[in-house]
Formats: C-alpha cells, structure tokens, sequence
C-alpha cells in the first residue's frame, strides 16, 4: 500500500506569461513522491471569483505574491501536513474553511488553488497514474473540442476592439490532432492576411494577432476569410467563437463600444449580437451580457440558445449555486471552468458537475496569465468536460496544454473519442 500522507508542503515565487509573480507550490508525500503546480491570473475577471492575493506597494507593480506564498508555507502547510492526499474533498474543504472568507482573500486564491492542484498531481503520482485518469477512474471520457484564440481584443489586448477573444472551434475536425492541424492553418492564413493588408502588428495577451481592425465586424470578417484561405469550409467544418465580456464595458444595461462609438441599451446589445449570429457562422458566444445582467442573459438564451453555445464566465465564476440558478431560470446553457476562479480542484468539479446535470456545455478554461502548468488539460479529459479553452495557437503556455492533450490522444490510441459536434449543448 503507497503511502500517501503529506509530509511536506513548499511555496514558491515564479513568473507566468505576462512577467508577473505567481504561486507554485510542491506537495511531498510519504511515499517518496512530489505534485507540483502554478496558479495562474486573469485580466478580466468576474466580481465574485476567488480573489488572487497580491502585496501592494511599490514592488512589481504591487503583483508581488510574497503574503500569497506565505500563506501557502505555514498556514496551509501547517494544516496538510499529515493528511491524506488521496482525499481531494477534504483537503480543499479544509484549506476553505481555514480561508474563512466569501472570496478566499485572507490566504489568497491562488495560494490555494496552486496547493490544490499540487495535491492531485501527487496524488495521481502516487497511484502512478496521469492525471486525466486518476480523475476518470473506470468512466468513459472524450478528448476535448479545442476553442483557439485567432484575434486578442478587449482586456488582452488594450481595448482595441471591444469583443475581447475572437477564436475557432472545429467540430468537424475527426480528431484534436486534425483540429489543431486545422487551427494551424487558419493562424497562418490569419497572420498572411493581415500581412497583406498592413495590420500585422504583433500579439495579444494570449497569443492571438493584435487585433488591428477599424470595427468589429472587421475581425469577424477576416476570420472568415481566414477560415476559406486555410482551405476550410466555415459553418460546418470549422466556426466561430466569441468571447464578448460585456461586464468589461457594460454594466446597468449600458454597454459603451469604444471602437464602433456608440453606447447601446440591452436589447440593442442583444440585437447586434443576433445580427452577428445571422450574419457569421459563429457557435458560440461567452459573456453576452454583463455579469450584473441575467434579464439581459436570459433574453438571449432565449432567443439563440438553440443554435449557439451561450457562455456563462464572469456571470457563473465556476460557482455550481450560480450554474442551477443559471439553469433553472434559462440564463445560459454552458459554463466556463476555471479552477482558479473557485478556488479549489473540488468546488470547479462541482461547477462542472451542475452543468452536466443541467445539460449545458462546459468548457475547462485557462487565463490570460499562464504558464507551463498543464492541470487544466488532463482536468478536461478526466472530468469529460468536452472542450477545452486555452487561449491561441502561439505562446509556449498556450502550446503547453494542446501539446499536452495531443500525448493523452496518441496514448488512447483506437480508444480515443473525439468530442466534436457532441460537446456543444444545441447538437445533445
């Protein structure tokens, strides 16, 4: 029998995709073994997600994470020392409630997700297992629909354009191999048009082109002649997916789109969005509305849910209370997964597993603040999430975690199921 006691929990300082500190930590267990992960950051984030403790003052522009990595060195060490690491609840539950805040601001949430993460990658170590299967155990999994970012805009890319992820999904694609290959393709034919057209001017937050368009719908345009360039058929071989985070310029019912110049009401933002979706063949749409606009929300499932993926992030942060009200009350039908965004591996579990019941897609996500740490791509296969959403096809903490789903494909060999078209809740 492997001894999985924890003997030793280590925080560090490291640096993630935007050179800004964050927290890794190192869980040892009695048998011999180490789990390690990074918790990564956001730019735009919902009011109501666990909070990133960062120091203040002068230093690293007051990002710094030396109380975060406190926390994890005697609070939180002090606390797991002893405790099984086979037992992912109650370590989290534990880490929780001796947190003892709404938001998780007193240790810091990402000094507990990057310890709650690193419980399970030595847990998963320990049964000598990887990850996505540890978490699966004997239930069948499918290997995530990739959603890749083409354009950075909004809060990734200084507000350039308004929408702030303009990106593919290939459903049609008879394997993630194929639909990396494919998104390859667009990338490039992506980068030679706006050669062509004098607009290549370098990267957003997460690798996509910066998006040097004069409208919004210029984006949406050259993405589809990307698309037809690569040689891809869109609508049915490849589509559109959009994350708007309307709570990063709307709020009470107004929404100000700086590059079109015009302020518009909900039912006006509900309306250009529906013109978009009548004009592109867009599959999916994130954050629609502000966070503090569920009427606005509900007015668009309502509308579109039966042909679009409509995208709960800022409004449900990974919150399985949030997802059945979300459900209940038809306010969208999938949710954004993000483990840091709830705190812990346990409570985006949870969030996972309140959309499953509601039948809405759900999407395990990454951050605009990333790095090498590959968690998130065994926690879409292992939990079945269906998709999977990274951030572009460029920047080697974007490339970690496909690189990373490509291994898991190939080591299936025959077994490996391709989510496709079944990942996306209007096709269930």
């Amino acid at each position: 029998m492997t001894d999985t006691t924890i003997t030793r929990v280590h925080g560090r300082r490291v640096w993630d995709s935007r050179g800004r500190p964050t927290v890794e930590v190192e869980v040892t267990l009695a048998c011999g073994v180490t789990g390690r992960a990074i918790a990564p950051a956001g730019a735009s984030t919902g009011s109501a997600e666990a909070l990133d403790l960062r120091d203040g003052g002068a230093s690293f522009g007051g990002l710094d994470v030396a109380n975060a990595v406190s926390s994890v060195n005697r609070d939180i060490a002090d606390m797991l020392k002893g405790r099984d690491a086979s037992g992912q609840a109650a370590i989290d539950r534990g880490m929780v409630e001796l947190d003892g805040t709404v938001n998780r601001g007193r240790l810091g949430g990402n000094a507990l997700v990057a310890t709650s993460m690193a419980v399970l990658h030595a847990a998963a170590a320990a049964a000598r297992t990887p990850i996505w299967r540890y978490l699966a155990g004997n239930q069948a999994v499918r290997i995530p629909l990739p959603e890749i970012q083409i354009f950075g805009g909004g809060a990734h890319a200084a507000r350039r354009v308004d929408v702030q992820d303009f990106m593919v999904m290939c459903p049609g694609a008879s394997s993630f191999a194929e639909a990396l290959d494919w998104t390859a393709e667009i990338y490039r034919a992506a980068g030679a048009l706006m050669k062509r057209a004098g607009k290549l001017q370098g990267v957003a937050d997460e690798g996509g082109y910066w998006p040097a368009f004069d409208s919004n719908e210029e984006a949406l345009d050259a993405l589809v002649s990307a698309i037809a360039d690569a040689g891809l058929a869109p609508g049915s071989d490849v589509g559109i997916s959009l994350d708007i985070a309307a709570s990063e310029f709307g709020s009470n019912g107004r929404y100000t789109l700086a590059l079109d110049g015009r302020t518009l009401d909900t039912e006006g933002m509900v309306e250009m969005l529906g013109g978009w979706l009548a004009n592109y063949p867009i599959l999916s749409i994130e954050d629609p509305l502000a966070e503090d606009d569920p009427a606005g929300f509900g007015i668009f499932t309502k509308e579109y849910g039966s042909r679009c993926q409509i995208i709960g992030d800022d409004f449900l942060v990974t919150n399985a209370g949030r997802v059945a009200r979300a459900a209940a009350a038809g306010h969208a039908n999938a949710v954004l997964i993000k483990p840091n965004q709830a705190g812990t591996v346990t409570e985006a579990h949870e969030a996972l597993i309140a959309g499953k019941k509601a039948g809405f897609g759900t999407i395990v996500s990454a951050r605009s603040g990333e790095t090498e740490d590959v968690t998130i791509a065994h926690l879409s296969i292992g939990w079945d999430a269906g998709q999977l959403k990274v951030g572009s096809f460029s920047r080697s903490e974007r490339t970690a975690k496909w690189n990373e789903v490509l291994r898991i494909e190939e080591s299936l060999g025959t077994q490996a199921v391709f989510s496709g078209w079944s990942a996306l809740p209007f096709h269930h």
